[in-house]
């Protein structure tokens, strides 16, 4: 229910008169207008929609975990419910966001779709996403989803997205360069170009530290009894050492003819970029770095003010506006914390402020992220 519609009723409730003798004076209708106030005015649209089922909002994407299926010692795939709101028309190699609570803090993570966007009218009531994570070391997140999460447990996404996709229709000779988790969203590639029926000339070169280590291998082993047209040569780099790039003829000896997909290690792809750029073939070659991008350098900071909370703070040009809000005690508005959910945007009402990934200034009358931005100057803020 519409939070204007429902305060709507209430004033209706309260101000149009009762034709039945009695009915206005009564106690009880002076106790319903007060529940009908009270049920009704500090609600938001969520708020009902939410009780009639978890996965419906207005305000964010969902999704419900239906399913943790192992892959490797290391790594599961999530299998994933989408809510209200989440289209399918993703394309195949994008990611995306997830967010879970953990002790009372919403965390973020992206994650390439292993899932396709393609599927059949018999199955779109039921269809699902899938997203597959190698447990990490210092990953606290990507533990707890590989060892941790349960089945039903409600999720925030972000919406898909990435430039790192394969077109429609595929070219017709493609070369996927990947190792380590760097499959995953080549695995959308192939799942998609199947479902298409456009494996027609596929070289897959991909590595991992043993068999046991490689992501979708019962998979991938079928496909290629399957597809004729699909070539998998898988490299255990413990005993067969690294790919050695600059011997790339040995492998494939066409792979200049390829358009080449390529996702694993950052020292992989760094190679490839140096390879490919001294064939003179850099635009055949498309990369999708895990890597986070570093932060743009720090900025002036400046003394920024709280409208409506009356409280203004002195900080410097690294300290996020979240973050110098919360120092003072100001109820800031949070989700991941990231830059990813969008649920700590506020209007900037004075003076500028600036995005700390990219560096980009923001003017008066902007909506802004208050956790991925600072103050440039003196600023104002509407919260």
């Amino acid at each position: 229910m519409d939070r204007k519609v429902s305060r709507a009723v209430a004033d209706v409730v309260e101000t149009q008169p009762i034709t039945l003798a009695g009915v206005e004076t009564h106690p009880g209708w002076h106790a319903l207008r007060k529940l009908a106030r009270r049920i009704t005015t500090p609600l938001l649209p969520d708020d009902y929609t939410r009780l009639a089922n978890p996965l419906w909002s207005a305000r964010e994407l969902r999704g419900r975990i239906v399913e943790v299926r192992r892959e490797t010692n290391d790594s599961a795939t999530l299998v994933i419910k989408p809510g209200w709101g989440f289209t399918f028309d993703y394309e195949p190699g994008q990611y995306i966001g997830i967010g879970l609570l953990l002790d009372g803090r919403w965390r973020w993570r992206s994650y390439s779709l292993t899932s396709s966007p393609v599927t059949t009218d018999a199955h779109r009531s039921t269809r699902t996403v899938t997203i597959t994570v190698k447990a990490m070391p210092e990953g606290f997140l990507s533990t707890h989803l590989v060892d941790g999460v349960q089945p039903g447990t409600i999720v925030r996404l972000a919406a898909p997205q990435g430039n790192f996709v394969l077109p429609d229709p595929a070219p017709p000779a493609v070369l996927f360069l990947t190792a380590g988790s760097g499959v995953t969203p080549v695995m959308s590639m192939l799942r998609t170009l199947v479902r298409r029926d456009q494996i027609t000339d596929v070289v897959h070169l991909h590595s991992a530290p043993t068999a046991d280590d490689v992501m979708f291998g019962a998979e991938l082993a079928q496909l290629a009894v399957d597809q004729p047209g699909y070539r998998l040569q898988l490299r255990a780099t413990r005993s067969q050492g690294r790919l050695d790039l600059a011997r790339l003829d040995d492998e494939v000896p066409d792979w200049r003819k390829r358009q080449t997909w390529a996702c694993g290690p950052e020292a992989m792809l760094n190679s490839a970029e140096q390879v490919w750029s001294a064939a003179g073939l850099k635009t055949r070659l498309h990369l999708e770095r895990f890597a986070v991008s570093k932060a743009a350098p720090a900025g002036s900071g400046g003394t920024v003010t709280f409208a409506k909370s009356g409280k203004s703070v002195a900080v410097d040009g690294a300290t996020s506006l979240m973050d110098a809000g919360e120092q003072q005690g100001v109820q800031m508005p949070f989700g991941c914390r990231m830059g990813i959910c969008q649920s700590c945007v506020v209007t900037l009402t004075e003076g500028h402020v600036r995005d700390l990934r990219t560096g980009l200034e923001r003017e008066p009358g902007t909506r802004v992220q208050t956790c991925v931005s600072a103050a440039s100057g003196n600023c104002t803020l509407d919260v």
